[in-house]
């Protein structure tokens, strides 16, 4: 857990810094520089982008985390794998663009009166899906080399400073949409590039593919893998943008508008998973190759407990401070307030199962990871097409709730079956209750009447109302070892 503690809690720090900006952006400037079917608009680029991008991976990134540690060698460039990588993936973004360019007719939603807006800006999706599939590759390569932090940087820091820029350009009237819109998709872009630039000054960056390398064996074994990877992939990111996308093909653009602010505030409780995640699946590939069975229950268990800790409290101190958030934002934004308490809801149970897909992903069995995310995502689009036409943006995240939870409840069953994993204990108890508890207590205080003091103040109350327990109970020792070690750097520091 060491690698995984050192870079999840370096890669946490940079990936909230990307929140307080994502907050100044998506929470703050968005609902009050652009109207909602352009918030729509800027959602649904990327979107697309995202997930036609992940198509045209081919599966690599999957293949890279599951096999890169037998292609590990410096002096030898790593076998080229890089390389071998970025030829994969230019024959699936190929195919992945002619798609994109072929559907057009079918992806513009006819029906919608605010189409124009999307079909006047569709080929900005391309050079998106491009430079988005150039991320993961070199994203996915760098996690892999055992420096998961510095993806996050430029996507979750220097990214999102970079559209507060435009967005700033944009309110003080120095360039119209048109351009805001251009600089928005550079910003967009600006990871991969800066990825690129890193790898080529570490000198990492050796695209020339060692083919003789690949013998008949692990080239079955890169096919097997990237077939199922695909699968994983592309739902894994269908799951994560058809919400958005079904709710723009079925109420319109300011209905994924209204829907893509609030659904950022129920998702902000997955930071830290995310974050974890990058470089616990290189450790978790490492201890599958040595039949590390103690190392992976210990990661799992860990990560479930801790990511739990925090994901409790993001969430009581969300939700406790609902009627704050919307005094930070337009009353156009009202109907999707319960969308922030059914996504926040479902995020918990992907942040209780820890690390579950980066376990079942490098294991033995592998593709029932696909199996798991395909049915996850028929069953997300057939409850939002049951739900959104009955309870609008709503229904949307109780869609996302619903199948969320039956997907947690089948990666759970799967791990304790096959390998009698499973993270639970009655720590999760004292947890729940500890967040209850807080959560009630804190909505005795009355509402102060300066949202943003309140903000503060309730925030703080919460705070100490859970941590202390929580610490005491021993609930995480990871967190308890991380702020014994915090304290005591302070006291040194002080003595000093």
């Amino acid at each position: 857990m060491g690698i995984i503690k050192k870079q999840s809690i370096s890669g946490t720090i940079y990936s909230y810094m990307g929140v307080v900006l994502g907050f100044l952006t998506i929470g703050i400037l968005y609902p009050r520089v652009f109207d909602t079917a352009e918030v729509g608009l800027l959602r649904i680029l990327v979107s697309y982008a995202v997930l036609f991008s992940q198509f045209a991976g081919l599966g690599i990134n999957t293949v890279t985390v599951k096999l890169f540690p037998y292609f590990r060698d410096h002096d030898k460039k790593h076998h080229g794998y890089l390389g071998l990588a970025l030829l994969v993936s230019t024959a699936g973004l190929i195919i992945s663009l002619a798609v994109y360019i072929l559907f057009k007719s079918y992806i513009l939603s006819e029906a919608d009166t605010q189409a124009d807006l999307f079909a006047h800006y569709y080929y900005y999706v391309a050079p998106l899906i491009v430079f988005s599939l150039l991320f993961t590759v070199f994203d996915t390569y760098y996690r892999v080399l055992y420096n998961a932090v510095k993806g996050i940087i430029y996507k979750e820091v220097i990214q999102r400073v970079l559209i507060l820029a435009v967005i700033a350009l944009y309110y003080f009237q120095y360039i119209d949409f048109g351009l805001t819109v251009i600089l928005y998709c550079i910003a967009i872009i600006s990871p991969a590039v800066l990825l690129f630039l890193s790898l080529t000054y570490n000198k990492q960056l050796f695209l020339k593919p060692n083919l003789a390398f690949v013998d008949k064996k692990m080239a079955n074994e890169m096919l097997k893998v990237g077939f199922y990877g695909i699968l994983a992939s592309f739902s894994g990111v269908l799951v994560l943008n058809i919400d958005v996308i079904m709710v723009e093909r079925m109420l319109g653009l300011s209905a994924a508008g209204i829907y893509t602010i609030t659904f950022f505030f129920g998702t902000l409780i997955l930071i830290p998973l995310r974050t974890m995640g990058k470089i616990g699946s290189v450790v978790i590939a490492d201890a599958w190759k040595r039949d590390d069975i103690s190392t992976i229950d210990e990661i799992y268990k860990k990560s479930s407990i801790s990511l739990s800790v925090v994901g409790v409290l993001l969430f009581i101190g969300i939700w406790g401070n609902i009627d704050n958030i919307f005094s930070l934002i337009k009353d156009d934004y009202l109907p999707g307030k319960m969308v922030i308490l059914f996504i926040g809801i479902a995020n918990l149970f992907d942040i209780a199962l820890g690390m579950s897909p980066q376990i079942i992903i490098n294991s033995r069995y592998y593709k029932y990871l696909s199996y798991f995310l395909i049915g996850f995502a028929i069953m997300l689009v057939a409850t939002n097409l049951m739900l959104i036409p009955v309870m609008g943006i709503v229904g949307a995240a109780v869609a996302s709730l619903i199948s969320k939870f039956v997907f947690s409840l089948v990666k759970f069953y799967f791990l304790y079956h096959k390998f009698n994993l499973q993270p639970f204990n009655i720590k999760f108890v004292y947890l729940i209750m500890i967040g209850l508890g807080t959560y009630w207590i804190s909505g005795l205080m009355p509402q102060l009447p300066n949202f943003i003091f309140d903000i503060v103040v309730r925030s703080a109350l919460m705070s100490v109302l859970f941590t202390v327990p929580v610490y005491y109970l021993k609930i995480s020792t990871d967190l308890n070892q991380k702020f014994d070690e915090l304290i005591k750097g302070i006291s040194y520091r002080n003595k000093i």
